[in-house]
């Protein structure tokens, strides 16, 4: 009986080994793979280059590679080492406010996408608009005429009482917002109209 239990708890170990040195085996044979397809697409990319190449800001982000918004250091970043906002819903299709400066400061401060324009949740489960049909708009959407207004709920005025920033109290006809000079944080051209 004792040597029945020990052949069954022996054959369980040996199981067990066998199953983590697949598992081992597994993960070795991936990661190289994954090296090989990585260092076959950069050769493929050095041989097919026919025009300039691109600069360091233009390169596209591989997955593989450390968000940028999280490898930044500055001394304004989150309170040294604060939480950082997750925008990461949002960047899915608006991967251009990745680095947005508007976005990437107040990513930094804690303030994500969802603080200034609603949970959105409709407008993010919405894929209509890559089919050619109207798309869900975001819960808050910002009209130029309402930027400054917007910007100021948590911006006081006391704080922006710079000579830069005159034009933005300026009278009607010359008022800047505050996007003029914050960040290109509109969409340059939108493919849809709002259901």
């Amino acid at each position: 009986m004792i040597r029945g239990r020990f052949h069954r708890v022996s054959s369980l170990f040996v199981l067990v080994c066998a199953a983590w040195l697949v598992a081992i085996g597994g993960c070795e044979r991936a990661h190289t793979t994954t090296h090989a397809v990585k260092d076959a697409a950069v050769t493929h990319a050095a041989s097919v280059q026919t025009e300039a190449p691109q600069s360091v800001e233009e390169s596209p982000l591989l997955l593989e590679d450390e968000p940028l918004l999280l490898l930044d250091e500055t001394p304004d970043s989150a309170a040294a080492g604060g939480p950082i906002a997750d925008n990461s819903r949002c960047f899915v299709c608006h991967i251009n406010y990745a680095q947005e400066e508007i976005a990437v400061t107040h990513a930094r401060a804690n303030i994500g996408c969802a603080n200034c324009h609603g949970a959105s949740d409709a407008h993010i489960a919405d894929e209509s608009w890559a089919s050619g049909s109207n798309g869900t708009a975001p819960e808050i959407m910002y009209p130029k005429d309402k930027i400054n207004a917007a910007c100021m709920t948590c911006h006081s005025r006391d704080e922006l009482d710079e000579p830069q920033h005159e034009p933005v109290f300026a009278d009607a006809a010359e008022r800047k917002v505050c996007t003029d000079c914050h960040g290109d944080h509109r969409l340059p051209q939108r493919r849809c109209k709002w259901k």
